[in-house]
């Protein structure tokens, strides 16, 4: 049974930074690429990032990138979202995604507010 579970979020001002974690269970992690999601209030889900198998390469939505860094432990079966200058724009709940198994975590809410 594929688990996966975000935790990390928080309320942030303008210019801080936070790390999302992404603890995932129930196949064999290293073998996918993991993918990070962001719904705002009253908007549709919109993609934020993919970190590929070894997280060499990565790739970002153009409203994150530079400001945005996915990485990944395979080891501990952990993908994460390091984010910077974050902006009220960036708040959102961020959720983590397995693509092929088609598997949602639940959601970590992040709020920028001063």
């Amino acid at each position: 049974q594929v688990q996966v579970v975000e935790s990390g979020g928080g309320l942030v001002q303008p210019g801080g930074s936070l790390r999302l974690s992404c603890a995932a269970s129930g196949f064999t992690f290293s073998a996918y690429a993991m993918k990070w999601y962001r719904q705002a209030p009253g908007k549709e889900r919109e993609f934020v990032a993919t970190i590929s198998t070894a997280g060499g390469w990565n790739n970002y939505a153009d409203s994150v990138k530079d400001r945005f860094t996915g990485s990944r432990d395979n080891a501990k079966n952990t993908v994460y979202l390091q984010m910077n200058s974050l902006k009220p724009e960036d708040t959102a709940v961020y959720y983590c995604y397995v693509p092929r198994q088609g598997a949602w975590g639940q959601g970590t809410q992040v709020t920028v507010s001063s």
